[in-house]
């Protein structure tokens, strides 16, 4: 090992944190990320009508552990020797920022590498332009891209990615009223964060740089390029608490990443493979959005109200009832000895006596528990419980994919039975019901 180069490589670390701090793309994602939880926070504010979340406090969270996790990839990625070129980053971000615009949840690392490297293998059937010129080196540069390399990165994000919803995951979650199959209004939650990740990655040897202290799998030189990418997950469920949900998600993306790093890793060593590994990014990973979709039809709501008791749908952070234990999918039973069939009836059961409250509690596992406590000037007017919605609540959320544009122009997504007005919202899997079907048709 040549310990010489050490200091050589630190060296171009510094380069490419400048490099970093100086481009505009960890900024756009940065930006970007900051506008999806501001849309969350006015959305939470129309249909509950209180904000569950602070969108300050949600960016800040995933951008220092997307930080953390960006280290993580891209000390893997360099003992790897993954290499990626200067014109390569532009064209990855260039390919990534395209499909953006077409759709949300396509701001995947796998799609954009998987695009690439699909594009490529057509590239090669045609010969290369003689005429010189920007044009010609980009193309040159296009087709000189290791896909193979960069979809092991592919895997390696989605395995990062796997984690931090295992993480965090749940606690993101944001409870919605979404128009049920019979056309009854439901509770449910939509799971959805972005985290920027900072990438650093070696530059391909033979552009005069020096070799590396080890001997890679992938190859690579001595310097650094900065790559910052975005990686995210979007889910929607009717049918299961967000920390099941959030469980199956990384679980089945846990898998998925596995898959493609074998692949890659394969595709690497001979290279006719490149192909089928850049068609699995894509595919396995539409798979897995369908597959999520599917189970979501055909599972039945759990955030409705039972004929007697009220369904807990969420409870509100640092207030009385999460201070009483209270979890969402639990059901409200009485309250001061009043049994509730309806919503009404929970404040005046409150009103009978103002200073103390005593409640009973179901929950997820049919099992009653009792709970008392003081009431507080100041207490949320339900103890900090968001209710399942009614069967005819009039506001409710179209679940079919959102575009940049709404999110952007801070369109809450709601949809009123007054007012049919159909705004895209939910970035992330397609639409469960027959009006978001027609809506997404039209």
């Amino acid at each position: 090992m040549n310990l010489n180069a050490i200091p050589e490589l630190l060296g171009s670390l510094g380069n490419a944190t400048l490099q970093l701090l100086t481009q505009p793309y960890y900024y756009i994602a940065l930006i970007f990320i900051a506008l999806y939880y501001r849309k969350q926070v006015v959305l939470e504010r129309k249909l509950v009508h209180v904000k569950v979340h602070s969108w300050g406090i949600e960016t800040w969270r995933t951008v220092w552990t997307g930080f953390v996790m960006g280290l993580a990839v891209s000390i893997v990625a360099v003992l790897l020797g993954i290499s990626l070129s200067g014109t390569a980053v532009a064209i990855i971000w260039v390919v990534t920022l395209l499909l953006l615009l077409v759709r949300v949840r396509y701001l995947c690392f796998a799609y954009s590498i998987g695009l690439i490297g699909i594009i490529q293998f057509v590239a090669a059937l045609f010969p290369d332009p003689q005429s010189g010129g920007w044009v010609s080196n980009v193309i040159t540069d296009f087709k000189e891209i290791d896909v193979p390399a960069l979809l092991v990165l592919a895997a390696l994000l989605h395995l990062a990615e796997a984690f931090l919803i295992r993480w965090q995951g749940a606690k993101l979650a944001s409870p919605l009223f979404l128009e049920g199959k019979r056309g009854k209004v439901v509770g449910g939650y939509q799971l959805q964060a972005f985290w920027p990740l900072p990438l650093f990655l070696l530059i391909p040897a033979g552009t005069g740089i020096g070799e590396l202290p080890w001997h890679p799998l992938l190859g690579g030189g001595l310097g650094l390029v900065s790559l910052p990418v975005i990686i995210g997950f979007g889910e929607m469920t009717q049918g299961m608490l967000p920390r099941r949900k959030a469980a199956r998600t990384s679980g089945r993306l846990l898998l998925y990443s596995i898959v493609l790093l074998g692949l890659s890793l394969l595709a690497a060593w001979w290279h006719p493979l490149m192909l089928l590994a850049a068609l699995a990014a894509v595919t396995l990973h539409e798979g897995l959005v369908w597959y999520s979709a599917h189970e979501e039809r055909t599972t039945s709501p759990i955030f409705v109200h039972p004929q007697h008791g009220l369904k807990v749908l969420a409870v509100l952070p640092e207030s009385p009832a999460e201070e009483l234990g209270i979890q969402a999918g639990e059901v409200l039973l009485k309250v001061n000895g009043t049994l509730l069939t309806r919503k009404a009836q929970l404040h005046e059961a409150l009103r009978l006596n103002p200073a103390f409250c005593k409640l009973e509690v179901q929950n997820t596992e049919g099992e009653s528990k009792y709970m008392q406590r003081p009431i507080y000037d100041g207490d949320h007017h339900q103890l900090g419980m968001i209710l399942a919605p009614e069967t005819d609540e009039d506001l409710t959320i179209q679940a079919y994919p959102a575009s940049i544009y709404g999110i952007i122009g801070m369109h809450a997504g709601t949809t009123s039975k007054r007012q049919q007005s159909s705004t895209s919202s939910s970035a992330a899997i397609p639409s469960r019901n027959k009006n978001a079907e027609s809506a997404k048709g039209q």
